[in-house]
This record gives C-alpha cells, sequence and structure tokens, in this order.
C-alpha cells in the first residue's frame, strides 16, 4: 500500500529507532525525535524544505504543486509562528511542518490525505493509513464504524475513530500535533476567517480551480481526463484542454446513452481543438456494476471501505485509453458537487443567518422542485432549526436501538432537511447490531457541536465522503493500472474559496450550479453552463444487480457481519433479490454492505505483513 509513516519519540532506547519500519519503505527524515518513511512514493512526490537558521523545515508528500519560493516562503511563516502556512499551497499532499521541539503532521480538509496515529512506547507512531497502525497494534476492524456507514446518516461516524479499534484518526481539517513533554493531541488547521458574497468569491473560485488545473498540466505534461459531459468533468477538461493537447475519456451504456451526457461530452470534445476524444460503451465492452467480485481474493484491498469497487471492470475499460495513452495525471470532476454546490439544509442556515425571508422563499421553492407538499416540508425546516445538533444525535440513538425506530420521517423532501437519520439498511441490524451502532451515536452526541448548523455539518459531511472515495479510487487505479487520479476541486485552496460563500449563496432550488457559471463564463462554452440537467445511474446500478447476482449472493451469504450475529444476512438478501427483479431498492446501502464484506475479507492484521524489523544502518535517508 503507498502510505506515509512516522514517529516522534521521546526518550532513549525508543521502539522506532531500533526495531521496526514499513516494509520496503525508504527513509525520508532520521532526525531525533523524528522518523519518517515513504512506501509507494517517488522522490518526485517528495519535497523537503530546508533553511540555514534551523527553525523550521517543511517536508511535503504528494501532489504539491508550489513553486520554490512559494515553499520556502511557506516555510519561513511557519519558522516565525504562521505554522499553517505550508498547509495552504496549491495542490493536494501531506505536510509535515517542523521544528527543534514539535512537529504537525496535516493532511487536507476534503480527507483524500488522511493522518492516523497511536500511542507507542515512548512516543508516537503516525501514518496516512490506518490498515498499517492497526496491524502493529494487533486492532481489529470496528464493526460498529462499518455499520454506521450504510445504516445511518447526517452522522460523522468516524469523528477521531477509525475503521480499527485503537487507531485514532485526525479529522480532515485538522492537524496532528506532538512535542516532547506533552501528550498528542489535534489542533484545526486555521482557515481564511472571511466570508465572500457569491459576486466577490467567484473569482476566487475561478482563479483556484484554473491554478490547480494549470499547474497540473505543467507539472505532468502528458495527461487525461474524465470528460462525462457533466458540469464539473466538463469544466476541468475545457480548462485542462487550454493547457496543452490531452486524452479526454468518456463512458456511457445503454441506460445513460438515453440522457444527454454523450451529446453534451461530443460538442465539448469538437469544440477544443486540443482534445482528442475516446468515447467507451460499456455495453460494447462486456462491463457493467459489480462485475469482477467473482473471486474476493483477487479484489485489491484499500485502506477503507471503497465504492469503486463497485466500478471496477467498468474503471479498467474506461481508464484503459488513459493508460495507453501515457497518461502521467487523469483529472476528474470528483468533488465539484461539494464545493460548486450546496446540500438542501443550507436554506436553514440562511433563516440563521438572519435572511429569514430569503430562507423561506427558498424552502418553498425546494418544496416545488422536489415535488413535494410545502407544510409539511416547513414543519420539518422549523423542527430541524429548533433542535440543536447533539439533540438529534441522542433522539436518533434512541431510535435505533429499537426496530419501531425504522421509519420515515415524512416525505422524502422534508427528510433531506432533517440533521441525521436511519437510512434503509438500518432495519437490517440485529438487536446486537442495533446496540452497536446506537452506541456510537450516542458518543457522538456527547461530542456534538451544539453551535454547528446543519448545513456547514452536512457540507462537510458529504466533502468528507467524497475525499475518502476519491483516495481509494486513486491508490486502485496506481495499484491496477498504473496511473495516479487527480481531483483538482478537492484542493485545499478550491475548497476555502468556495465555501468562503455560504452554501445558500452558492445555489438555488430552481437553478444548477450557477457558481459554475459566474466564476467560468467566458472561460467554459456557455451551452455547458446554461445545462440544468444531471444523469441518474440508477438503471445502470439495477442492470449490474441483475447480471451479478451469483457473486453478489454469494458475498453476502458469508458475511462476517452476520457471521458475528450484528446483521440479519437474510433481510439484506432479501433486499438484494428485490433489486434482482427489479422493484425499488436501498441501493446506496446495499452497495455499502458489499464493499464493507469485501473490506472485512481482505483485512490483513499481522504486523509482518506491514512491517519489518530493521537496524540503523539499514535505514537511507532522503535529502
Amino acid at each position: 500500500m503507498r502510505f506515509i509513516a512516522g514517529t516522534f519519540h521521546t526518550g532513549q532506547g525508543s521502539w522506532a529507532a531500533r526495531t521496526w519500519r514499513p516494509r520496503a519503505a525508504h527513509t525520508v527524515c532520521d532526525d531525533e525525535p523524528v522518523e519518517v518513511w515513504a512506501t509507494g512514493y517517488g522522490q518526485d512526490e517528495i519535497r523537503r524544505c530546508t533553511s540555514h537558521s534551523d527553525r523550521a523545515e517543511v517536508l511535503t508528500f504528494g501532489c504539491c504543486l508550489a513553486t520554490r519560493q512559494e515553499l520556502a516562503t511557506a516555510r519561513e511563516l511557519a519558522a516565525h509562528g504562521t505554522w499553517s502556512s505550508p498547509m495552504r499551497l496549491p495542490g493536494s499532499y501531506l505536510t509535515v511542518v517542523r521544528n527543534h521541539t514539535e512537529v504537525r503532521i496535516a493532511g487536507d480538509r476534503a480527507g483524500t490525505v488522511t493522518v492516523y496515529w497511536l500511542p507507542v512506547g515512548d512516543g508516537v507512531l503516525w501514518a496516512t493509513a490506518a490498515a498499517p497502525l492497526a496491524a502493529y497494534a494487533e486492532a481489529d476492524p470496528n464493526p460498529a464504524v462499518l455499520m454506521a456507514t450504510f445504516t445511518v446518516r447526517g452522522v460523522d461516524v468516524l469523528a477521531e475513530d477509525s475503521h480499527f479499534h485503537t487507531v485514532r484518526r485526525v479529522p480532515p481539517g485538522h492537524a496532528l500535533v506532538v512535542e516532547s513533554g506533552r501528550g498528542p493531541r489535534t489542533e484545526p488547521v486555521p482557515v481564511p476567517a472571511r466570508t465572500q458574497s457569491f459576486t466577490d468569491g467567484s473569482s476566487d473560485v475561478r482563479e483556484t480551480i484554473t491554478t490547480a488545473i494549470a499547474r497540473r498540466a505543467a507539472q505532468f505534461g502528458r495527461i487525461s481526463s474524465d470528460l462525462s459531459g457533466g458540469v464539473d468533468s466538463s469544466t476541468v477538461t475545457s480548462l485542462a484542454a487550454a493547457r496543452g493537447p490531452l486524452l479526454a475519456v468518456t463512458y456511457t451504456d445503454a441506460h445513460m446513452g438515453e440522457q444527454d451526457d454523450m451529446l453534451y461530452a461530443q460538442r465539448i470534445a469538437h469544440d477544443h481543438q486540443q482534445i482528442t476524444h475516446k468515447t467507451i460503451h460499456g455495453g460494447r465492452a462486456g462491463v457493467q456494476h459489480f462485475d469482477a467480485l467473482e473471486d474476493p481474493d483477487l479484489v485489491p484491498f484499500t485502506d477503507t471501505p471503497s465504492f469503486t469497487l463497485g466500478l471496477l471492470a467498468i474503471k479498467a475499460t474506461q481508464l484503459a485509453p488513459a493508460a495507453a495513452y501515457g497518461s502521467r495525471a487523469h483529472l476528474t470532476g470528483r468533488g465539484g458537487d461539494d464545493v460548486l454546490d450546496g446540500v438542501a439544509t443550507m436554506v436553514i442556515d440562511q433563516y440563521r443567518a438572519g435572511h429569514r425571508m430569503d430562507a423561506l422563499h427558498r424552502t418553498a421553492a425546494f418544496a416545488r422542485t422536489r415535488r413535494a407538499a410545502l407544510w409539511p416540508v416547513l414543519r420539518q425546516a422549523a423542527r430541524t432549526q429548533r433542535a440543536g445538533y447533539p439533540r438529534a444525535l441522542a433522539a436518533l440513538a434512541d431510535s435505533i436501538g429499537t426496530v419501531a425506530g425504522f421509519h420515515r420521517l415524512g416525505t422524502p423532501a422534508a427528510e433531506m432537511l432533517t440533521w441525521c437519520g436511519a437510512t434503509a439498511g438500518a432495519p437490517w441490524l440485529t438487536p446486537a447490531g442495533r446496540s452497536a451502532v446506537a452506541e456510537l451515536v450516542t458518543a457522538r452526541a456527547q461530542t456534538a457541536d451544539p453551535d454547528t448548523a446543519p448545513g456547514v455539518l452536512h457540507e462537510r459531511l458529504a466533502l468528507e465522503l467524497m475525499g475518502d472515495g476519491h483516495a481509494t479510487f486513486d491508490y486502485i487505479s496506481r495499484h491496477q493500472w498504473g496511473l495516479p487520479i487527480h481531483a483538482p476541486m478537492l484542493d485545499n485552496l478550491v475548497v476555502d474559496a468556495c465555501h468562503a460563500i455560504p452554501g445558500y449563496a452558492r445555489t438555488q432550488p430552481d437553478d444548477f450550479k450557477p457558481l459554475a457559471r459566474a466564476a467560468f463564463t467566458g472561460v467554459v462554452p456557455d451551452y455547458l453552463l446554461q445545462r440544468r440537467t444531471k444523469t441518474p445511474f440508477t438503471g445502470s446500478l439495477y442492470a449490474g444487480l441483475r447480471a451479478n447476482a451469483p457473486a453478489l449472493r454469494g458475498i453476502l451469504s458469508s458475511s462476517r457481519l452476520a457471521q458475528t450475529g450484528l446483521i440479519d444476512g437474510s433481510k439484506a438478501l432479501a433486499a438484494l433479490e428485490g433489486a434482482v427483479r427489479g422493484e425499488p431498492a436501498p441501493l446506496a446501502a446495499l452497495h455499502g454492505l458489499i464493499v464493507s464484506e469485501l473490506w472485512l475479507a481482505a483485512v490483513r492484521s499481522a504486523r509482518s505483513s506491514w512491517w519489518e524489523q530493521v537496524t540503523p544502518q539499514r535505514q537511507e535517508v532522503t535529502r
């Protein structure tokens, strides 16, 4: 697995200096009290910035797009106390900032790079993957976390936990701080404390997204991109094509072909001479959802359960032309929905911000676009406004403990305005499973911020879910097809620029991504920015479930969660059979359970599978 790991050790004879390091790793830094190793990273992905004064040192791992001067300036600011400066550079990367007494380690706001840690002996062991730390500590997977991911919504399931017992997670947007004489702690990475208007903020959005794409094009040279025909991927492709030639790949199938994605993709490709366009039809290629899962032993392992596993054959076919093209970076529009658009509950944030009449008008427009009765939607918005997040979580924990708690809260539109709730997969839980999930939700209720707003909360949770999904997709693509996947819209600076505009200002219920239109008019074709449709994938999912029902039955019939008495496997299988027959089915919950079971089957818990014993003389330090 590709990851960065390190230690901060405070005493004589520290375990890390004498005994263990990750297998096949090379040492990047070995200066007491810090050691850092890289596994699966090329030398061009590691940058180290020091100064003659030695007051601070900065290391970045991954796609840091800063110029030498930008990195040096950030290091100098860190030396004078602005430690977050190196974490606010273009790109997507891990940052380590150290001086003589302390170290700060941070991923990004979206969670495409996440930091985990363990107290070990007289120090701290940290990594950008939880599985190696779990193996070192001989820690088992945490089934409550696994089940909660597909049985509840609106809950910060992970918070400071991971998918393993004892392994701690640094929440995205935070840094792990370790120093001599104090226990490890996490601190928020400061973000610009400014709120932008829609008009003023759109120029920053254009600048940061353009920079994120332009610098990738300059750094990697030969690149490719997704071109689905949607606003996000088409914007990324158009901006990249303005910088030089690229291969754009469009995937479609019999169900998607009934929509208008292909028409937009073809027009974008035709209008940009720099684009070489390749189309892939899943039906003709013989691939669809949930292919390639017949033998779970051959499924790639990722640090967290990955929805990409349900798309393995599709992605292999889609990315094959890019790999053959020699692409060094494949750009996607992932994250566009999270930064250019807003969540439904932002209407409640708007009400809380004092824009009450605007919020009422927006709620009415929301109900109209969802074809829902107005009064149930207004009543739910009022209930959510009155209840704080801890109270809503406590109520969910109480209800999740009984089957009676599994019921819809009015219409689907009204449910979208709630703090949290149970999903359609919750009835699969056994009494023991309900108890485990209820205990997790209760713990989150006890630590939840009572002052958070529902829109801001749901925006963050959606962003982190997308970031984790991108991280696992990138790992699978690198491992299976040798192709790095990039999501420029998930870069820190892009998230900052977009989220500086309140969610209720970024979007309108009866409009589609007005922020993209405001930011990129004159840069991206107008016909794209005026698009009002979005292609659903439901038909493709049902077709894949039907075609691969035998393999999926096998996965669910041998469910480890069912074997431990936490879910009722027969209920999950019944949901699968209903989907195979074409009945309305909990597709997201089924997908979540399937990938969780594949992940559990692939976890390697032996320390020797991840770590090797060494002596200091074997370690070669990268300078």
